[in-house]
């Protein structure tokens, strides 16, 4: 897990923000509308101005020192002062002198109110930069209450929260905004989903960890986080039947990565009547040169050959099958028919058959032959049909879990 997430682009716009700033509406005469300069600060002030014309920012930083050591002082010229200073220390690289300067700007009452959420949002990301994240925080909070924060001050508060130690106050923060985007009907950033799962495991909290793995691979369906989720599935302890299930939606979303994978998958898809599952499974394996080893190389191919002998006669007998379940009265044969089918690829037969045999009953593990024919229509192209039969088994206490995630791919 990335234990911090890139602002720079984001600091970049709070430097921009800043550097906005200009000094061409500065009050120094004392006939102008508004508060004036005091007299005394006129001169020098005024050759602060030609430095910044210059681009001498050290030069302009030496006339404000020497404006800030005349006595009498009104409010105005300690802001116009402290506004001329957080310019010119953003431009020298002094960020943690420019945040104090243009503060104090802001709270001196005198800045104009448009600017204050551009003031506020580049504090918060200035602070961030410093290291100062207690101010970050502050400032961004400001800027989300107050209705001007864009999702880079979101995506700071979080990291602040974050860099600090504070998980619970991540996820709690983080939680809350992308909750708050998906009733909006948004798509949550990647950075923020991350931010989330990388908490949950800080804190070790598996069950934090698992759900913050699903919300991404329901927006970012990438195989790295399909392959996280799928090693959570495998370490449960759990019988054949759902671990056949399980390769098959790891090898549905490219998860399956290990030759051994590969083989353990092949044999269960023997040793549970589908060979010609067994087949294509390592044809596939071949095919991407997971086994590195020549030993391992051996073994595997003579379980394909093995594989294809049992293929050829399982195929020669469904001719026979599809007979026998026209016939029966429960849906025993039909539901071998649909797991053959489905074993040769043959999705839309499949769907047909375990769909019949779902309707005669008499079945001995009715949920996962309800899954298999999620799965059947899946492939076969019927979304909606196959994500309503996985929804059907979301309370299943042997197969809910599973059924859900074939739900999330499918909807992928």
């Amino acid at each position: 897990m990335r234990k911090t997430l890139s602002l720079a682009p984001v600091f970049a716009m709070a430097l921009l923000a800043v550097g906005s700033f200009t000094l061409s509406g500065v009050a120094l005469a004392a006939d102008a509308k508004g508060p004036t300069v005091s007299k005394a600060l006129a001169k020098p002030l005024k050759a602060a101005q030609e430095a910044f014309a210059k681009k001498d920012w050290k030069g302009a930083l030496a006339k404000l020192d020497e404006a800030d050591a005349v006595s009498g002082k009104t409010p105005y010229d300690l802001h116009l002062i402290a506004e001329m200073r957080g310019f010119a220390y953003v431009r020298t690289g002094n960020y943690a002198e420019a945040a104090k300067n243009l503060e104090a700007g802001l709270n001196s009452g005198f800045l104009a109110q448009e600017d204050i959420p551009t003031r506020v949002r580049a504090l918060s990301q200035i602070a961030y930069q410093t290291k100062n994240y207690a101010k970050a925080i502050e400032y961004g909070n400001r800027a989300i209450k107050g209705g001007f924060a864009d999702a880079d001050i979101y995506t700071l508060v979080g990291q602040a929260y974050y860099v600090q130690g504070d998980y619970k106050g991540t996820l709690k923060f983080m939680d809350n905004y992308v909750d708050s985007q998906v009733r909006r009907g948004e798509t949550p950033k990647k950075q923020s989903l991350e931010l989330i799962l990388s908490s949950c495991v800080k804190i070790k909290d598996d069950a934090c960890t698992t759900g913050a793995l699903e919300r991404l691979v329901k927006y970012y369906p990438t195989p790295e986080y399909w392959q996280n989720i799928m090693y959570s599935l495998f370490r449960q302890d759990t019988d054949d039947k759902v671990l056949l299930n399980t390769f098959r939606l790891a090898a549905d979303v490219d998860a399956l990565k290990r030759g051994e994978e590969y083989t353990e998958m092949a044999q269960l898809a023997i040793e549970q009547g589908s060979p010609g599952e067994a087949v294509s499974t390592l044809e596939k394996a071949f095919a991407k040169n997971v086994f590195t080893e020549q030993r391992d190389k051996d073994k595997n191919q003579r379980l394909l050959e093995a594989a294809k002998k049992s293929a050829a006669s399982d195929q020669a007998a469904l001719g026979s099958l599809e007979t026998e379940a026209a016939k029966a009265k429960t849906g025993g044969a039909d539901i071998g028919l649909g797991k053959g089918y489905l074993s040769y690829g043959q999705y839309d037969k499949a769907a047909v058959a375990l769909q019949r045999g779902l309707g005669k009953g008499g079945l001995s593990d009715k949920a996962e032959v309800q899954l298999l024919l999620g799965i059947a229509q899946l492939k076969s192209g019927k979304k909606d049909d196959a994500i309503k039969s996985f929804n059907s088994l979301k309370d299943d206490a042997k197969y809910g879990r599973l059924a859900g995630l074939w739900a999330l791919h499918a909807r992928s």
